[in-house]
């Protein structure tokens, strides 16, 4: 589905965002990138739909050169997949079920985006995306009056309203607390294995992304020093993660067993 084949990214002021970054991700893993703020985590993952450009090597994502889309083809390819940040995006003066009706209108006739009409279909496949994660009893709450929790399950849903093959999450979690952050990583795990959904999810949180990930990518500098098994991150990979740095990384069980 993705892979990148010696990709590097310079930002205009120097900064190197990725380093000869090579590596392939199949068509239904879950993916869990960490490392130090500033590490190019992020800018991996914008890179896949192109909110970044890379500078140098080859990027494909579901047989597509993402360097050679444009215009048409590129929305098109951005429809398959899903974006979900860390802040929500929703439209918080309307209903649950607008916004995720919202994830519809590039699909829809002038017309039918000016007047806000909907068909019965699309609102009933809004209706099960809400379902899917949980929320279906909120669809005609206002965005605004859920908790924080509640508002990014919206944005999940409305993400899964486009159909998509991947959903690539920015911190999705970090500004949730403890309990509410287990609860939306459960729907990003549910969604993987129910849907065969490729999740890539950039996460500062090392517990959540060895308990939930099925695979691990650490990145220090642009640069891959991790690719394998969540099973396999020992207290020696975290350090080699995040040497130099100031953020602590969470301790991995002696037994080497990811956290319950």
């Amino acid at each position: 589905m993705i892979e990148f084949d010696h990709v590097s990214k310079v930002y205009p002021n120097g900064v190197k965002g990725l380093d000869d970054v090579t590596l392939k991700i199949d068509q239904g893993e879950f993916v869990g990138i960490i490392g130090l703020s500033g590490a190019g985590k992020s800018t991996l993952i914008r890179t896949i739909n192109k909110m970044h450009d890379i500078t140098q090597g080859t990027l494909t994502v579901n047989g597509k050169n993402v360097s050679e889309l444009k215009g048409k083809e590129l929305r098109k390819f951005r429809r398959g997949i899903g974006m979900i940040f860390q802040s929500f995006n929703l439209v918080n003066r309307t209903t649950v079920i607008k916004n995720v009706l919202t994830a519809k209108v590039p699909e829809m006739p002038f017309w039918r985006t000016l007047l806000g009409v909907y068909t019965r279909d699309e609102k009933l496949e809004a209706l099960e995306n809400l379902d899917k994660v949980g929320i279906l009893d909120k669809a005609y709450t206002r965005a605004d009056q859920l908790s924080g929790g509640q508002q990014q399950r919206v944005a999940l849903a409305r993400t899964l309203a486009q159909n998509p093959k991947i959903i690539l999450a920015d911190e999705p979690v970090a500004a949730l607390d403890p309990v509410t952050a287990k609860q939306v990583m459960d729907d990003f795990k549910k969604v993987n294995r129910e849907m065969n959904i490729s999740i890539l999810i950039n996460i500062h949180h090392v517990e959540l992304a060895l308990e939930y990930a099925d695979r691990i990518i650490g990145i220090r500098a642009g640069k891959i020093v991790y690719d394998g098994p969540s099973s396999a991150v020992t207290q020696e990979v975290l350090d080699e993660i995040y040497k130099g740095g100031q953020e602590e990384a969470a301790p991995v069980p002696e037994n080497g067993e990811k956290e319950a």
